[in-house]
């Protein structure tokens, strides 16, 4: 069992501080405020709210844009009582959602935040306003934390009241996994558009260990949008050049993600093609796991791309490792640069897959390669353009007899017949030059390649009569 690290987060830059000293200066300053704690009613503290949280909000979105390693400790100057507990409802959530789950829907480490803010909402003069707007992200976060933290946590409360209310939060119902992976999904559909995600970058193997999934979903998720990454790069270079944790699988697969979706600059792209060619050298993982990974990544959904088999292509030749890992980045490199349809590319494909076994990961991968610029081809061309596919069917073919893989043949096929059935829809009469082509392509092409049998394809062009009404 490795140790959990406490999280050492970035100190907030002085000047997010100076406007949060700013913001609660204005709190104090309020009429709405001062109304409030005279007469102590609930739509005076709801009006102070509207007005005041739209500008927590707006510099809160910017540190978590341009700092987001600096997010946490933006959320503890907010516990500070001049705030008046406002944004904290918001921070709960963040602090629920950001510890990583395992299968059965539990965190796989304790969330000390999510505990500090509970016991600051405990202590707060406001808890009554407070407690009336954080209700269900407690919920889910006992449901997916233990017993015994959750227990922990309400015997060092001391005032009655907040404990009530925190025993009132722990569901039975969520006791069932998948009942509690249900209610998790739903609730992170809530803060979908909200940027909070943060993490901690490891230095030592207890670290990695503990902090991995934390820091491969805030990498994968800050590539997903158009977010300011400068702040993220002394990190990196700290993280890439780290040899204490260099012979760990979690490094690997961190350094795939690094190298394929992050732009690294100069000293970056050196460090890292020393650090790959330090693991080529050293251990058998680069060349056995690392196509492993990469086949992982596409079933998981992230998307490999032109552009990030080109930025890997770069670091992988300047580390000139050679062998396996080599061969494939040159055949990458040579494909996107030439285009798959370019006969020096298929000739290409046609040798590296003849070198490697059938099912292979190398040639797994090759395939999802040009799986996917199938992909994209056919999902952008337009139903005008259809003599196109029946052009680029010919090169669909070719790669058909390369691979000679079934499960490759069956997504060619429903790729293509979803391009069809645009077509049959786009193209209604029936005595027209477009259907009868696109009827005659379909039928000679469809048979040769066994995609579908003769009554298959009668039912494919058959018209569907709709239902008399009775």
């Amino acid at each position: 069992m490795y140790p959990v690290k406490s999280y050492q987060m970035e100190a907030l830059d002085k000047k997010y501080l100076s406007e949060l000293e700013e913001i609660k200066t204005k709190i104090q300053a309020s009429a709405h405020l001062e109304k409030y704690l005279d007469e102590e009613e609930d739509d005076d503290y709801k009006t102070l709210v509207a007005e005041i949280e739209p500008e927590i909000q707006e510099l809160y979105l910017r540190v978590a844009n341009d700092n987001p390693l600096q997010l946490e400790s933006f959320e503890k100057v907010l516990l500070d009582d001049g705030y008046e507990g406002l944004y904290i409802p918001k921070v709960v959530g963040y602090s629920v959602l950001r510890g990583a789950v395992d299968s059965n829907t539990k965190y796989r480490q304790p969330q000390d935040h999510f505990r500090e803010i509970l016991v600051d909402i405990a202590n707060s003069a406001n808890f009554e306003m407070i407690k009336q707007r954080i209700g269900q992200s407690v919920q889910v976060g006992f449901a997916l934390s233990s017993d015994i933290w959750i227990t922990n946590l309400v015997e060092s409360i001391n005032n009655k009241r907040v404990r009530s209310f925190l025993e009132s939060q722990k569901s039975d119902h969520l006791r069932v996994p998948a009942n509690r992976a249900l209610v998790l999904k739903k609730y992170q559909k809530q803060f979908e558009s909200l940027n909070f995600l943060s993490t901690d970058f490891p230095q030592t193997t207890g670290e990695l260990k503990s902090n991995y999934h934390s820091l491969r979903a805030f990498l994968l998720y800050r590539i997903r949008g158009e977010y300011n990454n400068e702040s993220l790069h002394k990190h990196l270079l700290t993280f890439i050049s780290n040899d204490a944790i260099s012979n760990h699988d979690e490094y690997l697969e961190t350094m795939m993600i690094i190298g394929m979706y992050y732009d690294l600059n100069v000293a970056e792209q050196k460090e890292y093609s020393k650090q790959l060619a330090k693991l080529n050298d050293d251990a058998t993982a680069l060349k056995n796991a690392f196509f492993e990974k990469l086949s992982a990544f596409r079933k998981e959904g992230i998307l490999v791309t032109a552009e990030s088999d080109m930025r890997m292509a770069k670091l992988v030749h300047a580390a000139k490792v050679g062998g396996n890992l080599e061969e494939y980045y040159t055949l990458m490199k040579l494909l996107h640069n030439n285009g798959y349809v370019h006969e020096n590319s298929i000739e290409a494909v046609r040798k590296y897959h003849d070198q490697h076994e059938g099912l292979s990961e190398e040639n797994e991968n090759l395939r999802s390669t040009i799986f996917t610029n199938f992909t994209g081809f056919l999902d952008n061309l337009d139903t005008d353009s259809y003599a196109e596919y029946f052009q680029v069917t010919k090169t669909f073919i070719l790669y058909i007899n390369i691979f000679s893989n079934q499960k490759f043949n069956q997504d060619v096929k429903d790729l293509s017949l979803r391009y069809i059935k645009r077509l049959i829809k786009a193209y209604t009469d029936k005595r027209g030059r477009d259907y009868q082509d696109i009827k005659k392509f379909v039928k000679s092409t469809f048979l040769d390649l066994n995609f579908m049998k003769p009554k298959e394809l009668v039912e494919l062009f058959k018209t569907k009569r709709k239902k008399k009404e009775v």
